[in-house]
C-alpha cells in the first residue's frame, strides 16, 4: 500500500488528508480525517459525452452505520437501503458547492461518492465537501477548484455580573455544541463554502439571528476558508495532474443570430419586456420549430443551448444595462401578497393558503401526542424522536406539467428541511406544548421559491391550530444578475421563474421580525462577494417585514384552544421510582389503563413526566387514574373509599387503585359495636380519614374521625356485652397479620 498525509490545523483540530491507493481505478480520490470523523471521497468521470441537454453529475453521500460502531436498527433487514433524508442532505451541500465549478459545456458523466467511514464528535458533511474538491481538484477532470468548507456555529451565554447576553463564534463546533439547549445555548449553525474570498455556497439553521452577526460569521467564515483553499492548493501544486482536454461545445452563434433575431426577439418587444416563464416557454417552442427545419445539421441539444445562453443574455442585459427586470418590478419590490388562515375544513387541525405572485402553498398542520413522534435512527442520531416534521409535496400540476405523482426526490426533501428549521426555531418547549406536529406543503402553483412560500402558508397553519409559536416567520428569494467583467451587479427580490432559471444567485432568507432562522443559497457563478450578501440580507429583511405584515393582519396570534378535533394533551410527573409501577409487568397496568379510559396513548419519559393523549375525555380519565395510582397519602387526608375486605377486627378500604386502609371496629362510630359485618359490607362506600401512618407504610384510618354523625344516620347502636372487637387480640392479629397492598 502506498500512502502520503498532508495536515492542517484549523479549529483546534488537525484535518488530515491522506491520499493511498484504495480507490486507484478512480479518476480521483482521497482519505479525509478531522478528528476521529473520516471520510473516503472518490471522482470518476466517463469516458465518452453523454447527449443529454445538460450536465450529468451526480453526488452519492453513503453511509454506513459501522462508521459509528453500530449494526442498523431494523429488525429485518440489517444493511442499509435507500438514503437517509440526512445523507441527502449532505450530498446536495456538496453537489451544491462544486457544481457551478465545472466548466459549462461538459456532458461527460460526473459521479462523486462520498463514503463515511468514521463518525464521533464531528459531522461529516463538511469533510465531505473538502474531500470532493481534493478529490476533483488532484484528478485529470476539468474543474475550477478548488472550493472549501466551514462550519460557524455561535453559542450565547448570559453574563451574570453585567447581566448581558454574550456570543461567541465556534469554528467547526462538535455536534454536542450545535445541540446544547442549556447555557451556553446553540443559536446558529452556519455552513458555508468558498473560495478566492467569494461565497458560493450557504446553509443556515438559527433561531432569529440578526443579519448583522450573520454577516460577522460570513466573514470568520471567508477567513478561515481561505486557509484551507491555501493547504489545497499546496497539495495540488504537488499532486495534481493534467486536466484531461475539454473542448467547449461548438459556437453557432454566427449562423443563428439572424434567425433568432427573426423568431424571438420579435415575440419579446409584443411583451415590451415582461414576460414570464410561460411567455419563455413559448419563445422557446417557436424558435425551435423553426430552428430545427432551417438547421438540419445542428443538433436540438445545441439549438436549445443557443436559445438558452441568449436568454440568459437579454435578461442580465436587461437589469444591468437598463436597471429593469423581466416583470417590470422595482429591484427591492415583493409581488402580490394574499394570506388565509383556516376554513379549510373543520376535521383538519389548522391549514393555511399563501400566494406570492403566482406561487401558490396550502400547509395543514395536524397535531399528535408524544407517542406520534418520529423514531430516527441514522448514524449521527441513533434512536432519536421527532416531533417536528414539515413535510413538502411539489406535484407536477404546480407548472403545469404531467409527471410521475408520488415519492420524494432530492429537491423535495431539501427544500421541506429548509422550511422545517426556519419553522422550528420558534416552536414551543415541549413542557409548555407536548404535541407532535406535522405539517404538509402541497405546492399548488409555483413561479419562484415555494419553498419560501411554505414557510409562510406553515406560519399560517401553525398558528390557526393553535399551536403558541413565539413569532410568526416568513421567507423570501432574493436573487442576483451579475457582469464579473464590469464588475457591476443587480440583487432583486422575489425572483420569479426566468429570474432563478437565468439568474446568478438563488439566495433564500426566513425569519421572523426579530431575526433570521434559515438560510439557503446556491450559485451559477464560481461564488458571490461579501459585501452583495449583506447587502441581499438586508434586502430580504425589508420583504420579509412586509411579509409578515400580510400574515398578523390575518392571524395576529395563535388561536387561544386548539381545535376540538385535536387530541388533548394532559401531563403529570411520577417519580423515577414510580415508572415501573404504573407500566406494571409486560406493560399489563398501563395498557389496562389506556382500555378502560379508552385514550389514545400514554408516553412515559426518563425523568418520570407522563403525557396522557386522548379524545372525549378519556384523557382526564387516563390522567386521574395514573395520580391515583402513584399517589403518596399523607395523616389527615379525607376519602370516600370502598370497603374491599372485612376481617374480625376491621374493615379494608380502597383508598387508591394501589392501596388500602384499614378501619379498625373501634373507628366506625363513637360507640362500641358489634362486629364488624353490623355496621359495613363489601362494595360500600364510606367516608375515612387517614388517621395514622405506621413504621411500616400501612394506613390506619377513621370513619368516626372523618364524619361523626356517619354512624347514627346509619342507625347503628351501641353493642351491649363484651368488648372482644375492641380489645387487643384481633388488633395484635392485624398488626402481625398479612396486609394486602396492591
Amino acid at each position: 500500500m502506498q500512502k502520503k498525509e498532508y495536515t492542517l490545523e484549523i479549529g483546534g483540530k488537525t484535518m488530515t488528508a491522506e491520499f493511498n491507493d484504495w480507490a486507484d481505478q478512480a479518476n480521483g480520490s482521497v482519505l479525509l480525517r478531522y478528528g476521529n470523523s473520516a471520510v473516503l471521497a472518490t471522482v470518476v468521470m466517463s469516458s465518452k459525452e453523454s447527449n443529454l441537454d445538460y450536465f450529468p453529475l451526480s453526488v452519492e453521500y453513503e453511509e454506513k452505520f459501522y462508521a459509528a460502531g453500530a449494526i442498523l436498527g431494523s429488525r429485518f433487514m440489517r444493511r442499509e437501503g435507500r438514503p437517509s433524508d440526512e445523507a441527502v442532505l449532505s450530498g446536495r451541500v456538496v453537489d451544491r458547492t462544486i457544481r457551478p465549478l465545472f466548466p459549462k459545456g461538459l456532458k461527460r458523466d460526473v459521479q462523486v461518492i462520498i463514503t463515511v467511514l468514521s463518525i464521533e464528535e464531528y459531522d461529516t458533511d463538511i469533510l465531505a465537501v473538502n474531500a470532493a474538491s481534493l478529490a476533483i481538484a488532484t484528478s485529470n477532470i476539468p474543474w475550477n477548484g478548488p472550493v472549501s468548507c466551514v462550519r460557524i456555529g455561535l453559542e450565547e451565554s448570559l453574563d451574570g455580573a453585567r447581566d448581558k447576553v454574550s456570543e461567541e463564534f465556534i469554528l467547526n463546533p462538535t455536534y454536542k455544541q450545535r445541540q446544547e439547549e442549556l447555557p451556553p445555548k446553540a443559536v446558529m449553525d452556519l455552513t458555508v463554502c468558498g473560495k478566492d474570498g467569494l461565497i458560493n455556497m450557504i446553509e443556515v439553521g438559527a433561531r432569529e439571528v440578526s443579519e448583522e452577526t450573520l454577516n460577522k460569521a460570513l466573514e470568520k467564515a471567508s477567513v478561515e476558508i481561505e486557509k484551507i483553499q491555501a493547504w489545497q492548493q499546496q497539495i495540488i501544486k504537488e499532486r495534481g495532474v493534467e486536466k484531461a482536454a475539454f473542448n467547449a461545445p461548438a459556437d453557432d452563434g454566427e449562423r443563428l443570430a439572424p434567425a433568432y433575431a427573426e423568431v424571438v426577439e420579435p415575440l419579446l418587444k409584443t411583451k415590451d419586456g415582461r414576460f414570464d416563464k410561460h411567455d419563455i416557454n413559448t419563445f422557446k417552442s417557436a424558435w425551435m420549430g423553426h430552428a430545427t427545419k432551417q438547421f438540419e445539421d445542428i443538433t436540438p441539444q445545441r439549438l436549445d443551448a443557443y436559445f438558452e445562453h441568449r436568454m440568459d443574455d437579454y435578461v442580465h442585459e436587461l437589469a444591468i444595462e437598463e436597471g429593469k427586470r423581466v416583470d417590470g418590478r422595482a429591484f427591492d419590490e415583493v409581488r402580490p401578497l394574499f394570506a388565509q388562515a383556516g376554513g379549510l375544513s373543520p376535521v383538519i387541525h389548522g391549514s393555511g393558503l399563501f400566494y406570492r405572485g403566482q406561487t401558490h402553498v396550502l400547509a395543514v398542520a395536524t397535531l399528535g401526542g408524544p407517542g406520534d413522534a418520529q423514531l430516527i435512527d441514522t448514524i449521527e442520531f441513533q434512536e432519536a424522536k421527532k416531533t417536528f416534521m414539515l413535510h413538502y409535496n411539489f406535484p407536477p400540476f404546480s407548472v403545469g406539467e404531467t409527471g410521475r405523482v408520488g415519492g420524494m426526490n432530492r429537491r423535495m426533501i431539501g427544500h421541506g428541511m429548509l422550511a422545517e428549521k426556519s419553522l422550528r426555531a420558534v416552536l414551543p418547549e415541549k413542557k409548555d406544548f407536548p404535541y407532535t406536529i406535522r405539517i404538509v406543503s402541497e405546492c399548488l402553483a409555483s413561479n419562484g421559491s415555494t419553498s419560501m412560500g411554505t414557510v409562510c402558508a406553515g406560519t399560517l397553519a401553525l398558528m390557526d391550530a393553535g399551536v403558541p409559536i413565539k413569532h410568526p416567520v416568513a421567507g423570501i428569494a432574493m436573487g442576483m444578475m451579475s457582469d464579473s467583467k464590469k464588475q457591476v451587479y443587480k440583487v432583486l427580490t422575489d425572483i420569479q421563474g426566468p429570474e432563478d432559471h437565468h439568474g446568478d444567485m438563488d439566495f433564500k432568507v426566513a425569519g421572523t421580525s426579530e431575526g433570521v432562522n434559515g438560510v439557503q443559497m446556491d450559485v451559477k457563478v464560481d461564488g458571490v462577494p461579501l459585501k452583495v450578501l449583506a447587502e441581499a440580507f438586508a434586502q430580504a429583511k425589508k420583504a420579509r417585514l412586509q411579509i409578515l405584515e400580510v400574515i398578523t393582519n390575518e392571524i395576529s396570534t395563535p388561536r387561544a384552544d386548539i381545535s376540538p378535533r385535536a387530541p388533548k394533551i394532559l401531563s403529570t410527573q411520577v417519580k423515577v421510582d414510580q415508572i415501573g409501577l404504573v407500566i406494571g409487568p409486560g406493560g399489563k397496568t398501563i395498557n389496562g389503563i389506556k382500555e378502560r379510559a379508552g385514550c389514545d396513548d400514554i408516553t412515559i419519559e426518563e425523568d418520570g413526566t407522563v403525557f396522557v393523549t386522548g379524545k372525549e375525555g378519556s384523557a382526564d380519565i387516563a390522567l386521574k387514574e395514573i395520580i391515583d395510582l402513584t399517589r403518596e397519602l399523607s395523616v389527615g387526608e379525607r376519602f370516600e373509599a370502598p370497603v374491599v375486605r372485612l376481617m374480625d377486627f376491621g374493615a379494608f378500604v380502597k383508598l387508591t387503585p394501589n392501596q388500602d386502609g384499614l378501619v379498625h371496629v373501634s373507628e366506625v362510630a363513637p360507640f362500641r359495636i358489634g362486629k364488624i359485618s353490623d355496621a359495613v359490607e363489601i362494595g360500600e362506600v364510606v367516608p375515612v380519614i387517614i388517621k395514622e401512618i405506621d413504621e411500616k407504610g400501612r394506613y390506619n384510618l377513621s370513619i368516626k374521625a372523618a364524619d361523626p354523625e356517619w354512624a347514627a344516620r346509619k342507625g347503628l347502636t351501641p353493642s351491649v356485652g363484651g368488648d372482644e372487637h375492641h380489645g387487643g387480640r384481633h388488633h395484635k392479629e392485624r398488626q402481625g397479620g398479612e396486609r394486602r397492598r396492591i
